[in-house]
């Protein structure tokens, strides 16, 4: 690829066309031209070395600062130029750049780079030789708007240096806005520039000044094209037939697992194997095109080598949906991945929908139907997993079946050659059975369709998202600062935030947030909460907690105080949290429910906290929980914390959908996880 950097110069003329205000400039190619540019700018000047092939001047000794006369111009010269080649002798020096030296100012930084799934990303943090250190960044996908610019300006950490902080004078924030602006309009409108930094810019009391520019342009850069997608049909994930085709008597092979696990579908099952005329006692065909009945879909488990040949035999037969669960094609390398494409060529050729290859397959328990290999079908319930390893599958559906925690639909995406995160996305939206959605997600190669699919989805249910490769290990050495600074899990987590997905970063706390906000509260309306309990350490712990992430609560008014008086004995909190004391019983908390559900309008979230004790038992004290739920639309979330004699409540409140934690400070980190991230969402437009 064509890729190069732009000269200082041509960056400098660059940015001026949207407003960026740059230093004056001149190159040279001699000492004596040196003297004589500076001389005509104006001491002090700076000079810098132009090579392309030295991103980082200073650590080649190739800028000099505060040059004040005009022999200081031509030993600068000969020092700089003499230090590129030491630094790097196969450097190429174009020349020196004399330029006009910038005041002094709060020292910023502006970078572009391109995301390979999310495309355009714009920088904006602390800037000048630090950067890296001190890594106060924040970052937007390309386009953006005025008021996330300013939102941007505002949440890094050193916004105090901009506003005024002990006695300074502010900065011209409206300059940044404007130039932040600009910035991202050039890099736009500019597709051939593919990366960018500028650093430092420096920030005045009036105005601003781009001190150094590198701008890397990709001319032979193609622009990706999109796709043309058609949806799958709903009913497609509700077969009422299904082949299994490399079905198997032998447990030691895939074709037996999923046969077995197809064995309590309740529409029909046809094995296909052509060698045996019975598998696992139902009658078997040697192919497809011999099954008398039609077939709404095929899960096909033979060896990769034969799969167009089987998926030539699927079209024949007008099979709609295929599931491959083969492994051996792209991701095997070159010979598989022609091997996936002869696949592709022949699906597409009959119409076929493909899930997979080297896939788990497609769960979907309400409908009692399993086309996987797991050791133990889950149950049905309200959340959808969609997973980009299958092994996590596994081990989610095993640690599912123990804690009690059921799904409305499971899909493992496996090379998604035909069939995608997307349409998975889809179908779950529609589904009447879910109520949230949990995604884990390795990479996305179209993040710009997903950000606005999957948007429109969390308008409707939540959706939660694991991304794994958070770490730095392993990436490529970046050819600037934005490069290190705005690594690839910083623009997920971004993309996550704009389209309103919840990022979370632990298979547990992953189903705790989704059965949080499938619950019937649903959403927390707001940070607002009350603590309901009846032990006075935990009331004390609650306030801690609520303050650590971020969460209020409230004061109560004269008003509820009155009503509670009425009911509470003399030396109860009178405060929140709400220490109903120790000899609370199921009454007491009733009464005191009741009066919180007719002031709903002031609480957006209330913890009820209980412990084991023998005033109160853990079933009644679940069944006035719900009976709170249901006379309020807000979130009322459940945290029975101790051992066996809770078992009874929580079971009643996971039976009824009511958040539960067995652990206080993960109860208040998970609602504070939410309400963070919807608050997020909701300053761009979600609701």
């Amino acid at each position: 690829m064509a890729k190069r950097m732009l000269s200082e110069a041509e960056g400098y003329d660059l940015l001026r066309e949207y407003g960026v205000p740059t230093p004056g400039f001149e190159i040279v190619t001699n000492a004596d031209a040196a003297a004589k540019a500076a001389s005509a700018i104006g001491f002090p000047v700076v000079m810098k070395v132009v090579s392309p092939q030295i991103v980082h001047k200073s650590d080649a000794g190739g800028v000099v600062v505060g040059i004040s006369g005009a022999a200081e111009a031509k030993k600068a010269f000969t020092q700089i130029v003499d230090s590129a080649k030491e630094y790097d002798p196969e450097a190429e020096v174009k020349g020196v750049i004399v330029e006009e030296m910038a005041q002094p100012g709060l020292e910023l930084i502006l970078g572009g780079k391109t995301d390979p799934a999310f495309g355009k990303v714009i920088t904006f943090g602390m800037g000048g030789t630090l950067v890296e250190l001190m890594k106060d960044v924040t970052l937007r996908i390309v386009p953006v708007s005025e008021e996330e610019i300013r939102t941007m300006v505002r949440e890094i950490n050193a916004y105090p240096l901009i506003a005024g902080y002990r006695g300074m004078k502010p900065r011209d924030e409206e300059a940044l806005v404007e130039i932040i602006a600009g910035v991202a309009r050039f890099f736009e409108e500019n597709p051939q520039v593919t990366e960018f930094d500028i650093n430092p810019l420096r920030l005045y009391e009036s105005g601003a000044c781009a001190v150094d520019a590198r701008i890397i342009v990709d001319e032979d850069l193609k622009p990706v094209e999109r796709r043309e997608r058609t949806f799958v049909p709903p009913e497609y994930f509700t077969p009422r037939s299904v082949a299994v085709i490399g079905a198997s008597s032998n447990p030691q092979k895939m074709g037996y697992a999923v046969l077995h696990n197809l064995l309590h579908f309740p529409g029909q099952i046809y094995p296909v194997n052509n060698k045996r005329t019975e598998v696992q006692g139902l009658k078997a065909y040697p192919n497809v095109t011999a099954i008398p009945n039609p077939i709404d879909l095929a899960v096909i488990t033979v060896p990769a080598v034969h799969v167009p040949r089987v998926m030539q035999e699927c079209g024949e037969k007008k099979i709609p949906l295929v599931v491959v669960i083969t492994a051996g094609f792209k991701e095997a390398g070159e010979e598989g991945k022609v091997l996936e494409e002869r696949m592709l060529d022949i699906a597409r050729h009959y119409h076929i929908r493909v899930v997979g290859p080297n896939c788990l397959g497609l769960i979907i328990p309400p409908r009692g139907l399993d086309t996987t290999y797991v050791h133990e079908s889950p149950k049905p319930g309200s959340v959808a997993f969609i997973s980009q390893s299958g092994a996590i599958i596994n081990t989610v559906v095993d640690w599912s079946l123990k804690q009690d925690i059921g799904f409305s639909a499971v899909f493992s995406v496996g090379n998604q050659a035909d069939l995608d995160f997307l349409d998975y996305l889809r179908f779950v939206e529609q589904d009447k059975s879910t109520r949230a959605i949990i995604l884990y997600i390795e990479q996305l190669t179209n993040g710009r369709e997903f950000m606005e699919v999957v948007s429109e989805v969390a308008k409707k249910k939540p959706v939660v998202a694991i991304k794994s490769g958070s770490s730095q290990k392993g990436q490529k050495a970046a050819s600037s600062h934005t490069g290190s600074l705005s690594g690839s899990y910083e623009v997920y987590m971004e993309a996550f935030r704009e389209a309103g997905v919840i990022p979370v970063r632990a298979l547990r706390g992953a189903f705790e947030v989704a059965e949080l906000c499938a619950s019937p509260g649903g959403y927390p309306k707001g940070r607002r909460a009350i603590v309901i309990t009846n032990a006075g350490g935990f009331a004390v712990l609650s306030s801690d907690y609520a303050e650590m992430y971020g969460l209020d609560l409230i004061d109560l008014p004269p008003a509820i105080l009155n009503e509670l008086n009425e009911i509470l004995p003399d030396y109860w909190s009178h405060a929140n949290p709400l220490d109903l004391l120790g000899d609370a019983s199921e009454k007491r908390f009733q009464q005191v429910f009741e009066v919180l559900a007719r002031h709903s309008d002031l609480w957006d979230i209330a913890f009820v906290v209980g412990f084991p004790n023998l005033v109160l038992d853990s079933e009644s004290l679940a069944h006035q929980i719900i009976n709170f739920s249901g006379k309020t639309e807000n979130l009322v979330v459940g945290t029975l914390l101790g051992g066996e004699c809770m078992d009874a409540g929580i079971k009643i409140l996971k039976d009824h959908d009511i958040p539960n934690f067995d652990e206080l400070e993960q109860c208040f980190k998970v609602v504070g996880r939410v309400v963070w991230q919807r608050c997020r969402a909701k300053s761009i437009g979600l609701p």
